[in-house]
């Protein structure tokens, strides 16, 4: 037996809800250390990078899943929704502790949204995400049918790239970490478009 199948055998006998309480169990953790001074002397800032980063990560692990299968055979489909669903959860997180422990007054919110592209972008990729978390159920799939639900969760090409842009924009100066990530969004974006292109039929 191979690495591969040893892989894929554990992954069919794993169910994906364990992937939920593991996925969320930094967030409380770091909320935690927030509170207890051990995210040094800005917590919020850290907590704030921290869930963003992480829901970043986790948007571009979701993307990773299909090349896995496709070159190398690994298989673990049955755990993308559960990734993709986290990786809203954190992003509502980055957006939640921005609004109520930073910011706080809604016109400073408001103008910021406006007036600060990193912020217009990082608002626009959570409302690209939205429909997304809100029809990642079997419900919707069937509602919608496999082919328009296929359609709509595209969307996630946008959501990482808008992520990872995000990140780079509110970085300060130059820095090679987030222009990795926009890098690593851009790569495997592009390589899902290339696969989704339908060959075009020859006449004759």
């Amino acid at each position: 037996m191979t690495l591969t199948d040893t892989i894929n055998g554990a992954a069919r006998r794993l169910p994906a809800w364990p992937i939920y309480i593991v996925g969320l169990i930094p967030a409380g953790g770091l909320f935690y250390l927030g509170l207890t001074g051990g995210l040094g002397p800005e917590p919020v800032k850290v907590l704030e990078h921290e869930y963003g980063l992480i829901a970043l990560q986790l948007l571009l692990a979701g993307l990773v899943i299909s090349p896995l299968r496709k070159y190398s055979k690994v298989n673990l489909l049955k755990f993308r929704r559960a990734i993709g669903v986290l990786s809203f959860i954190y992003v509502t997180l980055h957006l939640l502790v921005w609004l109520v422990l930073d910011v706080q007054i809604v016109s400073e919110i408001i103008k910021d949204i406006y007036k600060r592209p990193y912020i217009t972008i990082g608002m626009v990729g959570f409302l690209v995400m939205l429909p997304l978390a809100l029809t990642s159920n079997n419900w919707s799939v069937r509602k919608l049918g496999a082919a328009t639900w296929r359609r709509l969760h595209q969307l996630t090409y946008v959501a990482v790239i808008l992520g990872a842009a995000h990140f780079v924009m509110l970085s300060k100066g130059f820095q090679l970490e987030p222009l990795l990530y926009l890098a690593a969004a851009l790569g495997l974006v592009a390589l899902r478009v290339k696969w989704n292109r339908r060959p075009v039929p020859q006449n004759g």
